[in-house]
């Protein structure tokens, strides 16, 4: 999105909209009447929600219980329906890290979480969402300092794609950064599917196809042992992601080829 003329208003107001369009590493879905695979991720989303709550309830001392909690929240909230709804689950699980935190404070999931969350809530509050991206960038950074490879590397893998989408005006967004953490995360966790596509979807942003041709390649050499480490329904909704992108990168970077003049 570019603005029209670069009045100090209109940067903001670009700078705000993109805060809000931010997207991490499970990429938001609304589920319709019209989709039953949608409906049946968004249930099972709410059934994982309700089971955290019960575990929490019974156990919040717990920083394990804390965190499922927080990830069950951002699960949940990326079908919710309307901005509050999402917004509730959001604050919902960022209580239940910053609680943990004062608690457990070396915990990296708790951590991570909470950026989570953050990035949800940002979402829904374009005045403050810019004002949400340091604090999810020091979170992250703290969960990759207590552990790198949590969520198959998800801390430097998160700060990628937060370098990459911020906006560079008036926040944090940074090209080298998010270069510097997607490949950091595509080498700590090069088996995870998601490592290697958000290290070819951004190489095809900078307009290096061969790298994102590498990527590709690598994603391509592992797709079916990937299918068989991350098999089940637990993973069912990543999967249909993957394979969408998958196909859409593959699709782009052979149009960027058939440009090219033959020599």
């Amino acid at each position: 999105m570019k603005a029209t003329f670069y009045s100090p208003c209109n940067w903001l107001i670009q700078a705000w909209l993109a805060a809000v369009l931010l997207l991490f590493s499970i990429p938001v879905a609304v589920a319709t009447a019209e989709d039953s695979t949608d409906a049946r991720f968004a249930e099972n989303a709410r059934t994982r929600y309700v089971e955290a709550v019960n575990r929490f309830r019974a156990d919040g001392d717990n920083p394990t219980n804390a965190a499922q909690l927080a990830c069950s929240c951002y699960d949940a909230a990326d079908f919710a329906t309307n901005d509050s709804e999402r917004a509730v689950l959001a604050r919902e699980g960022i209580s239940a890290c910053r609680g943990s935190i004062v608690q457990h404070p070396d915990y990296a999931p708790t951590h991570y979480y909470l950026a989570m969350n953050l990035g949800q809530l940002a979402k829904t509050e374009i005045l403050s969402a810019l004002s949400l991206l340091p604090v999810m960038e020091q979170e992250f950074k703290v969960a990759a300092a207590l552990d790198p490879l949590y969520d198959y590397a998800g801390p430097e893998r998160n700060l990628g794609l937060l370098y990459l989408q911020a906006p560079r005006i008036a926040s944090i967004g940074s090209h080298r950064k998010a270069r510097e953490f997607l490949e950091s995360a595509a080498n700590l966790a090069p088996d995870y599917p998601e490592n290697q596509l958000n290290l070819a979807e951004a190489y095809l942003k900078w307009n290096e196809p061969e790298n994102a041709g590498a990527a590709l390649q690598l994603l391509d050499d592992g797709w079916v042992k990937a299918q068989v480490e991350f098999s089940g329904d637990a993973w069912a909704q990543s999967w249909e992601d993957w394979t969408t992108r998958r196909e859409d990168a593959e699709k782009k970077l052979d149009k960027i080829h058939q440009k090219k003049p033959v020599k």
